[in-house]
């Protein structure tokens, strides 16, 4: 898990990445990720690609700045998502992500995210399209199924590589799980035997140790971090310095994460204003867990309305954890 990972043109010298996570991996969020792992690939937040067609400032939705970086966009409509990769490649992307995965239904009613594994032949024009009109890698992050009675993973998987998908990222649950029950490495293995373009493996990767027991499992080409990054921006960090060296990193105390979660407040307020504190509600309560008093700190980081309260309330929590 130490050599470098090739992903079509693109070498990446991690094979830890970061998620895109809507409402979440917005520049602030990368920024702390990145901090504690210069080299893992990061995504923005899931971009739908029509929306991105109609806006003159490309800017506002792809905020592009260390890489490497990848932006992740939806649709179901080729031309709009053709469209849509040839802006974020002319913005300085390394890699455009095609969602195939996404559950939610204000997603899936509109034939985007995961509802393409019901349209296979959709999905593999969406790809062979785009790897005509642009250079940069285009790479496929999907579920195993839509549900249990009917995982057909390997036949979509193989379709994406013939058209041209650069890399198969496969969160190991169906769409009907959403993000409950247990992910089904089984599959990821299947596909890892089955094709030859790098695979992912997605879904349950809280820890150094799941991260291990993952790869062990299905042999991946690497891990994503999703959910367990909520609150932990320290996690593909400490994997990834794990792949590269076979030692842990120093364990991140109570005192460190709220730090960070202060440095997180202070970040979305400069850079959303109010909305950013609005916004750092639920980050902040991500973050306050696992010391003493965590639990009534959370109750009251999730009603703050000014910049000056968040500070008083994690100085406390602070203060408990030294």
């Amino acid at each position: 898990m130490s050599s470098p990972l090739k992903v079509g043109s693109l070498n990446l010298n991690s094979r830890v990445f970061q998620s895109p996570l809507a409402g979440v991996t917005d520049r602030i969020f990368r920024k702390l990720v990145r901090r504690y792992s210069p080299n893992s690939m990061i995504y923005t937040e899931m971009i739908n690609a029509t929306e991105l067609c109609h806006l003159k400032k490309v800017q506002q939705l792809v905020d592009i700045e260390q890489k490497p970086i990848g932006v992740q966009i939806f649709d179901s409509r080729y031309d709009f998502i053709v469209e849509a990769a040839k802006k974020i490649e002319s913005q300085g992307a390394q890699i455009i992500d095609i969602n195939m995965g996404c559950p939610v239904n204000k997603i899936t009613k509109k034939g985007g995210g995961s509802s393409l594994l019901k349209q296979p032949k959709v999905a593999q024009k969406i790809i062979y399209e785009i790897t005509r009109i642009v250079k940069i890698p285009i790479t496929v992050k999907t579920r195993i199924g839509w549900n249990d009675s009917g995982i057909d993973i390997l036949d979509f998987a193989k379709m994406m590589e013939d058209a041209g998908a650069a890399m198969l990222t496969i969160h190991a649950r169906t769409r009907d799980q959403g993000y409950n029950g247990t992910s089904h490495w089984k599959w990821v293995k299947k596909i890892k035997e089955n094709l030859l373009i790098p695979i992912i493996a997605n879904g349950n990767i809280f820890s150094i140790e799941d991260a291990v027991k993952c790869l062990e499992i299905t042999n991946a080409d690497g891990v994503m971090c999703s959910r367990g990054t909520l609150g932990y921006p320290f996690l593909v960090g400490e994997i990834d310095y794990f792949f590269q060296t076979g030692y842990c990193s120093q364990i991140i105390t109570p005192y460190q994460r709220l730090k960070c979660a202060k440095e997180h407040l202070k970040e979305l307020w400069k850079y959303k204003g109010n909305q950013g504190i609005y916004q750092g509600r639920k980050h902040l309560r991500w973050y306050c867990q696992g010391f003493p008093g965590a639990s009534e700190l959370r109750k009251k980081i999730i009603c703050i309305e000014s910049i000056e309260e968040g500070y008083r309330l994690l100085d406390k929590g602070i203060e408990l954890c030294t």
